[in-house]
């Protein structure tokens, strides 16, 4: 059915993530008995409808495989394991969109330096640092400010900030993969005798997604700070008010970052975790719950939100690096000229939103990544 693009219908919502997520399981496996609902041709139809059309049988179930079938973890992990996806592409994203920033603000280089990380050594930080290094290599806009001590949080913290992220991702990702290899039916087999346990109980994935989402929404909340900062006179180190010349006439990049702020205020509500709610379903005796489901669609959503939030300062940050003369690093340059094929700088007051959905479709695709560690390496995750 795959093959021919058949699909089955399965709401969002229904999942308590404890006897693992038996109502979406459900109703992929109604499709395999002829039942249910698929999308066909772009049309949400009866299956009966689409398999007597394709001559296909259905699949008639012996003792055990109904159960085997809809019991388990296995649509909150997939989530899951789609939400691991886009958030190793998000993280390297934000290293390059944050490294545009840095050059275009003049930020010192000292924060990076690695002999601040050994003495703090948690694996995320030393890896963030070590890929603002590589970022930053060769940018005569570092360090060009005469006379500035330090920078802002969101600028000389970042390494601490980003990094504790990457810890979060790296645990998330750990435990997903212990998932997606693991038998979470019950009960299970051993040498004939059936064990009646609870591998279907989805807590393990829905405390990684919690954590996750909490660090996904930190990388927004960080990312829109620098865009506040980039667009203000007072802060930007000599750019042009919201980074448009004759700003009064023109708003420039001003509503933007209104809308990096109201997805980071968002984020914030989302980011409040699913898995210390439980409530009893089947007459109390399934008692406890782990609400991964709804953990992983949260995820999902605040990752989606925090695309948005970083292309909106990569918007800003190579929009800003057109006003400076100094010249900035190799990986900067190639960034820029990436987004330069499809997004031009902005002269005068013009629609906004389509340049950035072709930005956040960049970041999730990769390609600016991609075309910058092709040439300064592979950076750390």
């Amino acid at each position: 059915m795959i093959n021919k693009n058949i699909y089955p219908y399965v709401p969002q919502k229904g999942s308590v993530g404890a006897s693992g997520d038996l109502a979406p399981l459900s109703h992929i496996m109604l499709v395999l008995i002829g039942e249910g609902e698929v999308f066909y041709e772009g049309k949400r139809v009866d299956t009966k409808d689409v398999l007597d059309k394709l001559n296909f049988k259905p699949i008639s179930l012996v003792a055990k495989e109904g159960l085997a079938l809809n019991n388990g973890c296995t649509v909150l992990t997939a989530v899951a394991a789609l939400v691991i996806d886009g958030a190793y592409k998000l993280i390297k994203g934000a290293h390059v969109t944050a490294a545009i920033t840095f050059e275009v603000l003049k930020a010192c280089s000292s924060p990076f330096d690695h002999k601040i990380h050994m003495v703090r050594p948690h694996e995320g930080q030393i890896a963030c640092a070590a890929n603002m290094r590589t970022l930053l290599h060769g940018s005569s806009l570092v360090d060009s400010c005469v006379g500035k001590v330090q920078d802002c949080y969101s600028i000389r913290c970042f390494p601490q900030i980003m990094g504790a992220s990457i810890d979060a991702f790296n645990y998330a990702k750990k435990v997903i993969e212990i998932e997606m290899n693991s038998a979470t039916d019950n009960p299970l087999i051993f040498d004939g005798k059936a064990y009646s346990g609870g591998n279907f109980h989805g807590q393990p994935i829905a405390l990684a997604m919690d954590f996750l989402g909490i660090a996904l929404a930190e990388i927004a909340s960080v990312s829109e700070r620098r865009s506040a900062r980039l667009v203000d006179p007072i802060l930007n180190e000599g750019l042009p008010a919201f980074l448009i010349e004759g700003s009064g006439l023109n708003s420039g990049f001003m509503i933007p970052q209104y809308t990096a702020a109201s997805l980071v205020s968002e984020n914030k509500v989302l980011a409040h975790p699913a898995s210390v709610d439980s409530i009893p379903t089947c007459a109390n005796q399934e008692d406890h719950v782990s609400m991964g489901s709804y953990a992983a669609r949260k995820a999902a959503e605040i990752l989606s939100n925090t695309f948005y939030v970083v292309a909106i300062e990569l918007y800003l940050a190579t929009q800003a690096l057109e006003f400076r003369t100094l010249s900035p690093g190799l990986a900067t340059s190639i960034a820029k000229k990436v987004v330069r094929t499809h997004i031009p700088f902005v002269e005068d007051d013009c629609v906004l939103y389509k340049n950035m959905q072709i930005l956040t479709d960049m970041l999730k695709a990769n390609s600016i990544v991609d075309a910058v560690e092709k040439e300064v390496g592979v950076l750390q995750v």
